[in-house]
């Protein structure tokens, strides 16, 4: 009988804890530069230029660390789009507008420059788009693309 009690209290612990962390690792593409975040990202920016879209901005996260008196290793964000891939999927789903225009992270960690954007086949699923939606199979193709130009020497 004590060990029905303490199996079920021991369930009911369980059951009370927080649920784990969600982790971006499956909603992620993530690779290795050989340059550094900011050669990384000025080629990131002509690779993006030079493939027709427009660049909205470009977030220095260790600058804005600075102007608090705080520090960070260097991280930045790229943030672009082309309508001509954003319209049909705002079309679909005008939420999806939330997580549009595209954004790219290049930061330094470990000694190492690393670059990632979320993958666009999540992000339709977020939405209910199916995967082999044509806007989201050309933007994967075009984030690869510009991101294999920024890191390849």
């Amino acid at each position: 009988m004590r060990v029905l009690i303490a199996l079920g209290f021991s369930l009911f612990l369980m059951a009370c804890l927080p649920p784990a962390p969600q982790t971006a690792s499956n909603e992620l593409i993530i690779k290795t530069s050989p340059f550094s975040v900011a050669q990384t990202m000025d080629r990131l920016e002509a690779a993006v230029t030079a493939k027709g879209a427009t660049v909205f901005a470009r977030v220095n996260h260790a600058a804005g660390a600075q102007k608090i008196g705080q520090s960070l290793a260097a991280e930045e964000v790229l943030i672009f789009g082309n309508p001509r891939l954003g319209t049909p999927l705002i079309q679909a789903d005008p939420r999806i507008g939330l997580d549009l225009p595209v954004k790219v992270l290049v930061w330094s960690q470990n000694d190492e420059t690393q670059i990632a954007f979320l993958n666009p086949e999540k992000l339709g699923a977020w939405y209910g788009l199916d995967a082999t939606t044509p806007a989201l199979l050309k933007m994967r193709g075009i984030l690869e693309f510009v991101t294999k130009e920024a890191i390849t020497p």
